[in-house]
């Protein structure tokens, strides 16, 4: 590798480094993190998207460097818009302060803008670079660039378990079975994604508030899966921010209205016996503008999941302990007769958290499934 080379992947890495500060306040918009460079390698301007309806990183980078912008390089972590929404479009800004070179990480699969952010600016005669720390940049927006490439959000399976994949003991006791790091780590992520799911199981047997607890953050929108209507309005999942019941379409109007007296939003979606179809789910939380959603349980409803082949990745919380036959599984019956038709992990990794063990990876289907 160059020394050119080896320089852009170091300020890419700033920029990305600044891009991962707009966690949780952004979406449906991506993290972006912006550095201006001068030809001496001077730090002119640096700046990341902050919250949405403000603006973004390129625009902060170039305002903090002004006139000095002119002829110098702008490392930007993903093609700049070409979209005059809330904000003009960011190619412009680059344009007008006189950027000599762009060196981005990735193109925008946004249709609205698609390669157009870098044909306008090499038409302005900008030399512009792609693919520095491109794997590390499509890690970082991983949840946007799904959304943007089919139009669902990305479903994290998260669970808390034993090391024998069980999630509670028989009569349903499940506090604490990981430790105060992992617990924290989980909730951060909660403060990051745009939902968090949960079967009527689930409601009914713990009565769950999901909200951010353990640290900082805003609370994920609760969503509550129930084909059935088995909930009740008053349960604590309903007092959070702008809830969501999904259940099947032709279930009791009657039934419904409690819900919606209580500010919660109706999702009547298809249904076979009461079974939501999970993928047309995943669909309509994306057109909602929910890039990621956690799905935190229960063991039907992370079954039913995989069977659907709706999960895209896990967030596995593995506790040095066991629970033994009669305890609750973390996973339902998936209905697999033989090996070949299980779901399994690509890009799995490892992070230890004090005691306990997370382990993440993107889930492959069988081609039946497809």
């Amino acid at each position: 590798m160059g020394d050119t080379a080896k320089y852009d992947l170091q300020l890419m890495r700033r920029a990305l480094r600044l891009a991962a500060r707009g966690r949780g306040r952004v979406s449906p918009n991506p993290m972006v993190g912006a550095v201006v460079v001068d030809d001496q390698g001077q730090i002119l301007g640096e700046g990341y998207h902050e919250q949405v309806g403000g603006p973004h990183a390129e625009v902060h980078a170039l305002r903090a460097a002004g006139d000095r912008a002119r002829d110098a390089t702008l490392y930007c972590t993903l093609e700049p818009c070409t979209v005059r929404g809330r904000t003009p479009p960011c190619a412009e800004a680059v344009v007008a302060a006189g950027i000599r070179r762009l060196v981005c990480a990735l193109p925008d699969p946004d249709e609205r803008v698609s390669g157009r952010g870098f044909e306008s600016l090499r038409q302005a005669g900008i030399q512009v670079d792609v693919g520095a720390a491109a794997e590390a940049a499509a890690d970082l927006l991983a949840a946007y660039l799904h959304h943007r490439r089919t139009g669902c959000a990305l479903l994290t399976l998260k669970l808390g378990q034993t090391l024998d994949g069980r999630i509670a003991t028989g009569d349903g006791m499940s506090r604490w079975i990981t430790g105060e790091p992992a617990r924290r780590h989980a909730h951060r992520w909660r403060s990051w994604v745009d939902g968090i799911m949960v079967g009527a199981g689930t409601v009914i047997a713990d009565n769950p508030a999901m909200t951010v607890r353990h640290v900082k953050g805003r609370d994920p929108r609760p969503i509550v899966v129930d084909g059935r209507l088995r909930c009740t309005a008053s349960a604590r999942v309903f007092d959070g921010r702008d809830p969501i019941l999904v259940t099947a379409i032709g279930s009791s109007a009657v039934a419904q209205q409690s819900f919606v007296t209580r500010g919660v939003q109706i999702w009547a979606c298809p249904a076979e016996d009461g079974l939501i179809n999970l993928r047309q789910l995943a669909a309509r939380c994306g057109a909602a503008g929910m890039t990621q959603v956690i799905v935190e349980g229960g063991s039907t409803l992370a079954a039913a999941m995989l069977a659907a082949g709706a999960i895209d990745d896990v967030m596995i919380y593995v506790a040095p302990r066991f629970l033994g036959g009669d305890a609750v599984a973390a996973i339902g019956d998936l209905g697999i007769a033989e090996l070949a038709a299980t779901p399994t992990l690509a890009d799995v990794r490892t992070k230890r958290l004090g005691e306990d063990l997370l382990v993440t990876g993107r889930v492959l289907y069988s081609c039946s499934q497809d």
